[in-house]
């Protein structure tokens, strides 16, 4: 949507430093509103098409035990190779040539063998025992360790003190009678329950072998009423 603008005025003129719309009419650009499009936060992953492995480059072709057959750019010089080994034959020559030059020592005449020498500058005497010295040390005897002093904690708060005279809170012997009172009863009362029931378990026994003697007197008529012999030794 374009809007004209109110015209300049006749006596205005041109001003290329302005960055204000000149001419003859200035118009302004307002586009309808519309909702904003979502875009995706990730791309999608774009997936390899299927591959044909016949025409694959890094598949192995023909058997795989046999040595790979280089291409004809990494094949071996034949002038490069007999050019190594002349250096080889050479080397071997010069090394079997140094070795019939080395001095050779004769074998030792009949009754005499052999000995290294030292000939260095300075000599050092060669021996297969290790030099050994004897030394000996005396420390003093160890002291006896003083005891600890005894563990006294510090004192904190303040010290306070009272007097009291003889009679002024209570007389022992007075205020102990009903205490003792109450504690002999209480083992009086508890020693004769206890004797009380002593009496009575014995009692008990007593009327339950009483009772057993009787049953065993009432089976033993009653087997020889029947006089069954099954039952004749009851």
């Amino acid at each position: 949507m374009i809007s004209a603008a109110n015209p300049p005025l006749p006596g205005a003129k041109f001003n290329p430093e302005s960055t204000k719309q000149q001419g003859a009419e200035t118009y302004s650009f307002a586009a309808e509103p519309r909702a904003a499009q979502q875009r995706k936060k990730y791309k999608d992953d774009e997936k390899p098409g299927p591959v044909n492995i016949m025409y694959d480059r890094r598949i192995h072709r023909g058997n795989t035990y046999a040595s790979p057959s280089l291409p004809l750019q990494q094949q071996p010089d034949p002038v490069e190779m007999q050019k190594q080994q002349e250096l080889k034959r050479k080397l071997r020559a010069k090394q079997k040539a140094e070795s019939r030059r080395k001095v050779i020592t004769p074998e030792p005449v009949i009754g005499r063998k052999h000995i290294d020498v030292q000939t260095d500058l300075y000599l050092e005497e060669l021996s297969d025992k290790v030099p050994e010295a004897i030394a000996v040390t005396q420390t003093d005897a160890f002291l006896n360790r003083a005891p600890s002093p005894m563990y006294v904690p510090q004192k904190s708060g303040l010290d306070a003190a009272t007097q009291i005279y003889e009679g002024e809170l209570f007389d022992f012997d007075l205020e102990v009678g009903p205490i003792l009172e109450v504690l002999i009863g209480k083992t009086l009362e508890q020693a004769l329950m206890e004797v009380l029931e002593e009496d009575e378990l014995e009692t008990l026994k007593q009327h339950q072998a009483f009772d057993l003697n009787l049953e065993k007197l009432s089976k033993h008529s009653q087997c020889r009423a029947r006089r069954d012999p099954t039952h004749g030794r009851c």
